[in-house]
């Protein structure tokens, strides 16, 4: 039996600014056993999501639609290392709260290249999540590089933010509120498309449409097939198991 009546894939993008409709920015979804179907905003609208009406329309979602699961294509916690670099020693939620002021990405007028030049808060490329370096994958402080999610996050985690005020215990942040998932709750993880593309099959689209579909089906398919649970966690290892709290985790990706 599922456990969510939808799966939503986002291939996010972190350019311009947050009002501007971006092509690179997709959202595919899918009911249990269907094929998901690409989502756009309603008629009348920009032919392309924004960051905003992406996060309202994820709201609206999230608040109406039953429990939801979607995978988001930007990192949802920073490495170790920057945590300690500017002694933020505190809860994610403490520390989402601290990142929207310092890089307030979510406001008018205001992008990830007009905050770079004079922002405090830079990390280093050199820095990554532990899941990072299980993954593969690039460090979220690695701009201006193909494959980079260093802009999607820095763009995005203002939203994430905005999207948990809003909804409050309406929604599961895995794994910062915890490797258990709560019954009847949407739920918001950390995806990378590269994990799903071979297993899921493409569609005929450009790489941002694939990468959101390959998203919701991965999520509908674990769902359906009751592999979820053993994919939530926790890990057995507690260092690891502190680590992933406090940095995030990409789902799917081994845990040790």
């Amino acid at each position: 039996m599922a456990h969510f009546n939808s799966y939503i894939g986002i291939d996010y993008s972190g350019a311009g600014l947050p009002d501007k409709g971006l092509r690179g920015l997709r959202a595919f979804s899918a009911k249990p056993d269907e094929v998901p179907v690409e989502q756009r905003p309603k008629a009348g609208s920009p032919q392309h999501w924004s960051r905003r009406s992406l996060a309202y329309w994820l709201i609206e979602i999230l608040s109406n639609g039953g429990p939801t699961l979607v995978g988001i294509d930007h990192g949802f916690s920073f490495p170790t290392a920057y945590l300690e670099a500017y002694s933020l020693g505190v809860g994610w939620n403490e520390w989402l709260d601290d990142f929207v002021k310092a890089w307030p990405c979510h406001l008018e007028g205001v992008s990830v290249e007009s905050q770079r030049p004079q922002n405090i808060r830079l990390g280093s490329s050199r820095w990554r999540r532990q899941t990072e370096i299980v993954a593969g994958a690039k460090s979220i402080f690695h701009f201006d590089v193909q494959g980079s999610v260093a802009k999607s996050t820095h763009a995005g985690l203002p939203w994430l933010h905005h999207i948990r005020q809003r909804l409050g215990r309406r929604v599961h942040v895995w794994p910062m509120d915890g490797f258990e998932v709560p019954e009847g709750v949407s739920v918001l993880l950390e995806a990378y498309p590269s994990l799903w593309k071979r297993v899921q099959g493409e569609i005929v689209g450009s790489p941002d449409q694939k990468d959101a579909y390959a998203i919701s089906r991965m999520l509908e398919t674990l769902d359906r097939t009751g592999q979820l649970e053993a994919l939530w966690g926790p890990p057995q290892d507690l260092l690891i198991r502190d680590l992933a709290l406090k940095e995030g985790w990409i789902f799917g990706v081994p845990f040790g």
